[in-house]
């Protein structure tokens, strides 16, 4: 630790509340002041006076010259952006939450203190807190697909810690669903205040007894984040509810084109709906395709082909599968072999959409992911979504497109699709994950006519939107769609240039923004890299066969991309 001095004379009132806010004088999360003052014997008037100094402030900090306090090196560059920056300390979480939550500014704090690098502890991972965590676990329900167990109270930003003290920098994100790394304290302040306390506590039955603040909600994110054209959204709770939902929808506008607009239900159709049978429960169909994977539910399981593991001995539905383009890479090498692999896999959309006709079993929709993100991070080109579109057209059935995974901004833009300018809007989109609840937007179209066709106990929840209405902010306060295209493109580059390095071990690099894949030589190679990764302290994963996958946050930065291209390159190098 390096003492870093001034010339004595009187602090001014941010010098003051940077010194106090450095000696970590502040309550924790579950301590009000004035317990935390008789544990610690020191004034309240130290605490609050400080709050109150950061409250009128904040905004007039200046740059100051070298605090009077014992600090690190790396703590003044530790990349807090002003005003913070100019108080030259490193706040601990705990802290920073406290001061941070009373002061009522929060919004200026738009980054937050986390570890320069990553630091591993113990020889392995998991460690033998996790192990003995695992053991206990396994006595209570299956628990081997545990990695390993978390300290979520000391993970913040980019990193993660575990029990035993390892902190890794996260480009897997709980499969891509932390949008601002972790610990954000614009999140943490979501719940400071008594009002969304209570929405948290008093979850509703939305589709009953909604608050009165939840329509100016939906319409302020159908505001700023629906796609374009899709001016209905329906809440759930996760991605796997969200499709099997909206699956029911494309049932419903499907049947009711062929009823007509005024047609009813029939005796016969309430009847034998009841007992599972046509023409109440008709013999529709929706196609999918290989490698897909949209959720584990009856029906989203029918439309999930990534692994046996997800599927077998659950009985599913005659529905149509599709070969889903296998590119070679590079792309720009394989121009026209990737064009006939378009050709070939959607004139197999159209014979199976023809064949299931004939077969009295008529497809309904198209259900896609813009990037088959579990199955193996398969792309397709503009131009292949453009005619899947078009066939969808052409045969008047729905296109639904699954952004649970890409969806949020990963790619560079909030909305993968957004990147195959399609000549109008697909029917249906679903999401999850970075948003924080489930649900989909779709047209006017889609939605029912009669009450209780689309509905459950929760319906969303009023809590996530609160968090999903301030990511908002901070993604576009922050411009983090712009910083995840040039940290994307600082990651890619260094990911082809890992090609070149080890062609004998790793190929395929792709993907859009933050959001981007290598291959292995064998799945073998790939589990091995994963846990060799996580020695040198950096937590990726795997998907299909022999791919490993980056999912990092959107507050992922060019310094976090060099990191993993170091480690990755080190890993390689042992290998």
């Amino acid at each position: 630790m390096v003492q870093h001095t001034a010339t004595a004379k009187p602090l001014t009132s941010c010098e003051k509340t940077s010194a106090i806010i450095s000696q970590g004088i502040g309550p924790k999360p579950n301590e009000n002041a004035t317990t935390y003052k008789q544990k610690q014997k020191i004034g309240s008037h130290e605490i609050w006076s400080a709050v109150s100094a950061l409250r009128s402030n904040i905004k007039k900090c200046k740059p100051m010259p070298p605090a009077t306090i014992p600090i690190k090196n790396d703590d003044i560059n530790r990349g807090i952006r002003r005003p913070t920056r100019s108080m030259h300390v490193a706040l601990g979480l705990n802290t920073f939450r406290a001061v941070t939550r009373a002061s009522g500014y929060v919004k200026y704090f738009t980054t937050f203190p986390e570890p320069q690098e990553p630091t591993i502890n113990t020889a392995n991972i998991p460690g033998p807190k996790s192990l003995e965590l695992k053991k206990k676990l396994n006595t209570m329900q299956l628990a081997d697909m545990v990695n390993f167990f978390v300290d979520y109270e000391s993970s913040t930003g980019n990193y993660l810690c575990d029990v035993d003290g390892n902190v890794m920098l996260d480009v897997y994100m709980q499969i891509s669903s932390i949008p601002l790394g972790y610990n954000h304290p614009r999140l943490l302040n979501v719940f400071s205040n008594d009002k969304n306390v209570k929405a948290l506590i008093n979850r509703p039955a939305l589709g009953f007894f909604p608050g009165r603040d939840w329509p100016v909600r939906l319409e302020n994110i159908l505001k700023q984040i629906a796609p374009k054209g899709l001016n209905n959204i329906t809440t759930m709770m996760c991605g796997s509810c969200a499709n099997e939902n909206a699956y029911k929808n494309i049932f419903i506008a499907y049947m009711r084109k062929k009823r007509g607009e005024e047609g009813n239900f029939t005796d016969e159709e309430m009847n034998s709906c009841m007992v599972n049978m046509p023409p109440g429960a008709p013999n529709l169909s929706l196609l999918s395709f290989h490698g897909s994977f949209h959720g584990r539910t009856m029906g989203a399981l029918a439309t999930t082909h990534s692994k046996y593991i997800h599927k077998i001995d659950f009985p599913s539905l005659d529905w149509p599968v599709a070969a889903f383009p296998n590119y070679k890479y590079p792309l720009e090498e394989n121009e026209r072999d990737n064009k006939e692999e378009d050709k070939k896999c959607l004139a197999q959309v159209e014979e199976l959409i023809e064949t299931y006709s004939k077969k009295d079993r008529p497809v309904a929709g198209i259900v896609v992911e813009p990037i088959q993100s579990e199955g193996g991070d398969n792309h397709a080109s503009p131009e292949f979504f453009q005619q899947l579109q078009y066939i969808s057209k052409k045969y008047d059935i729905s296109l639904l497109i699954d952004e649970v995974q890409t969806g949020g901004g990963c790619t560079g833009k909030f909305w993968c699709y957004e990147h195959f300018n399609l000549p109008s809007p697909p029917e249906i989109v679903t999401f999850s994950k970075k948003l924080q609840l489930g649900g989909y937007f779709h047209t006017s179209e889609y939605r029912p006519r009669e009450t209780l066709r689309i509905f459950n106990t929760w319906m969303g929840d009023p809590a996530k939107v609160l968090l999903l209405e301030e990511i908002i902010n901070v993604i576009k306060e922050d411009q983090l769609l712009d910083q995840v295209q040039q940290s994307g493109k600082v990651l890619k580059t260094g990911l082809l240039q890992l090609e070149k390095e080890y062609p004998h071990l790793v190929n395929s690099t792709r993907g859009r923004g933050t959001f981007l894949a290598i291959d292995f030589e064998s799945p073998e190679l790939r589990d091995t890299v994963i846990a060799q990764l996580r020695k040198w302290g950096v937590h990726a994963g795997g998907c299909g066969k022999q791919s490993l996958r980056f999912r990092p946050a959107l507050t992922f930065k060019e310094k976090h991309a060099n990191i993993v291209l170091d480690r990755l390159r080190r890993v390689l190098y042992e290998t």
